[in-house]
């Protein structure tokens, strides 16, 4: 709420940019949004492509998150303390828009029954759904979209909520069930974002602060509402048999399972063992030689269980050791460049990875996005603008690549020879060979430290680490506690961690959390490498302001090469399918598999249980 001066010197002001707002022709009115235009599904559809809207209802899904995750303290998944269980805020929590599997910049209405876009860009109004209501039977109400606004982007509630929504002005109660979103300047995917925020009652917690809202179970409007729980180990979502939106088009043929239930383990092998001891159902593997060696006997040979790779349309997900570039050992970039030249992938390939990846190449690869060659056409142009901020190797050099390890001595491309470029670079960065260590010009020994909350990188750390220590750095592998890990990156305390993005059709605002100068210094954000860069400044803000598909692509592409040149990461792998196994005979799935979907939330959502299942038969 404002203050009573404010509301009081203010109220003409408001009033009139309100009315005038209200009395302009929108520029976007219906029941869905298309940050580009393009919208798939017409008023009044009957469901989505990709759903049984038949499917019955009744049964359980057991399974584990495809996360790190191994325990969760609290039931407040929007504060930065803590540990939420996983898939709360999509199973609980309902959102104004929501978006499809089959369109990546389009989203239909929920709790939103109609979108409206001011003729100058510069507001959406929503028009909440009379039948929409919380857990408790009390409706969904416009001052509950505020109220839920104004808490995700207080001090309350974890910092990166204020980097998402930071374009977004404020949220204004129009009517009982009308609310408004002013927004500081032109954004095209504003919309989708205030759009896919999500709302909670504002009884949730009783009054109290948001950050204080930890094990009141929360008051949502989603599907599903917290059931039996093991704090901490399992927790089960139960199917709200009076939710209000089951019968809506984007909605039908949905969220089929009486009970979703999630069980979490401490480490990948006892996760493993406990499903094939028939403790869940599904479970989404991510370590190749796992796949391959330990996805195998009885169990999968007599069909009790069920491996498969799934294909899928997804851009390819980032993978990487991310570096702290705000110590000071990596702040040249000469130095990150030379620990990336000591990762042999093409011996990890063929030793652990059996041959199952291909190389991660930038930010973006897999897509359009994907920065490639030298700078060319509109992508050059946009670069020219920006030149007092660039390193001269962006418009001067094709965009770097991973190192290309060879067999052969004359292709100049061994190991060795990546080894001896590592070793001039750390020379000119200040950095030489003496008294049995990397040391700077103040005999100060270089330390890199992985961190890893699982041991699963153990074996990619190893043979990588006896390359770094030819280079004279000594290298210390450390596995530690998923929650203290957390900790540690929330304040930034760490020199190398393995992270995870997954890819996306249409990047936006969340890479201004990423790759913000901003976030960098805002605790819990998701600029782990602490990238502090004007020109990548520049170019966020070319990607929010883009108005047109290919003006996105190109401040993408742009993006994508002034990051690569700046090493800030060793690039990992990714795969080209998602590899899942499940217990045979307790689902059934729909005819289409959708383009764009992680394989947890499109099982979770769109299958449905057999008639064993709905029997209560395991």
């Amino acid at each position: 709420m404002l203050h009573p001066k404010i509301l009081q010197n203010c109220r003409m002001r408001i009033l009139c940019f309100c009315l005038a707002v209200l009395m302009s022709a929108p520029s976007w009115a219906g029941h869905a949004y298309g940050q580009f235009g393009d919208i798939k599904y017409p008023a009044g559809f009957s469901h989505f492509d990709y759903v049984n809207p038949q499917a019955p209802k009744g049964g359980e899904i057991a399974l584990v998150a495809p996360s790190r995750a191994s325990s969760f303290d609290k039931y407040n998944p929007f504060t930065l303390k803590g540990s939420a269980p996983p898939a709360l805020n999509n199973l609980v929590f309902e959102t104004l828009l929501v978006g499809t599997l089959d369109e990546p910049t389009t989203a239909y209405g929920l709790l939103a029954e109609d979108v409206t876009v001011a003729a100058d860009k510069r507001s959406v109004t929503f028009r909440l759904r009379p039948e929409a209501r919380f857990h408790d039977g009390s409706p969904v109400l416009a001052a509950d979209v505020k109220h839920s606004f104004d808490k995700l982007t207080s001090k309350e509630a974890a910092p990166q909520f204020r980097t998402i929504f930071g374009e977004v002005q404020g949220a204004v109660v129009v009517a009982e069930r009308t609310v408004r979103f002013d927004f500081k300047r032109v954004n095209a995917e504003l919309p989708l974002m205030v759009g896919g925020m999500p709302v909670f009652s504002r009884a949730w917690g009783d009054g109290k602060p948001l950050d204080k809202i930890i094990t009141d179970v929360p008051l949502g409007s989603g599907p599903y509402k917290i059931g039996k729980v093991d704090f901490g180990r399992d927790i089960q979502y139960e199917r709200d048999p009076n939710y209000w939106g089951q019968d809506l088009n984007v909605r039908r043929g949905m969220f089929n399972f009486d009970r979703i239930v999630y069980k979490l383990y401490k480490d990948n092998t006892a996760q493993l063992e406990a499903f094939k001891a028939g403790e869940f159902d599904y479970i989404q593997a991510f370590i190749a030689r796992e796949w391959a060696r330990a996805y195998t006997g009885k169990p999968f040979d007599s069909g009790r269980l069920i491996k498969k790779e799934l294909q899928h349309g997804n851009a390819g997900d980032f993978q990487g050791f991310l570096m702290n570039a705000r110590l000071e050992k990596f702040k040249d970039v000469r130095v990150r460049q030379a620990i990336g030249l000591a990762m042999d992938y093409e011996w990890m390939n063929r030793q652990l990875f059996y041959k199952a990846y291909t190389r991660v190449r930038g930010y973006f690869v897999g897509s359009d996005f994907e920065a490639k060659g030298l700078p060319q056409g509109e992508e050059l142009a946009l670069l020219n603008t920006l030149q007092d901020k660039l390193r001269p190797q962006v418009l001067s050099q094709e965009v770097p690549l991973p190192p290309v390890t060879q067999l052969d001595p004359a292709s100049g491309a061994t190991l060795r020879d990546h080894l001896r470029q590592a070793k001039a670079l750390l020379a000119e960065a200040g950095w030489t060979y003496r008294d049995g260590a990397l040391r700077n010009a103040k005999g100060q020994a270089f330390t890199l430290e992985f961190l890893d909350n699982s041991g699963s990188m153990g074996r990619v750390v190893t043979p990588y680490a006896k390359n770094l220590e030819k280079l004279g750095f000594q290298v210390n592998y450390k596995v530690i506690d998923f929650a203290i890990l957390q900790k540690r990156l929330d304040v930034f305390d760490f020199e190398i961690i393995s992270n995870r993005w997954v890819g996306s059709e249409s990047p936006g605002t969340e890479l201004l959390e990423r790759f913000g100068s901003k976030s960098a210094a805002m605790e819990g954000s998701g600029n782990l490498m602490g990238v502090q860069d004007p020109a990548v400044d520049a170019l966020l803000d070319k990607v929010l302001s883009a108005e047109t598909r290919p003006q996105l692509t190109v401040a993408l592409r742009a993006l994508d090469r002034v990051l690569r040149h700046g090493h800030y990461v060793v690039p990992h792998w990714y795969g080209s399918v998602h590899r899942v196994a499940w217990r045979a005979g307790r689902f059934e799935q729909p005819a289409v598999t959708p383009r764009y979907y992680q394989p947890e939330y499109w099982i979770t959502a769109t299958w449905w249980a057999s008639a064993a299942n709905l029997k209560g038969e395991r």
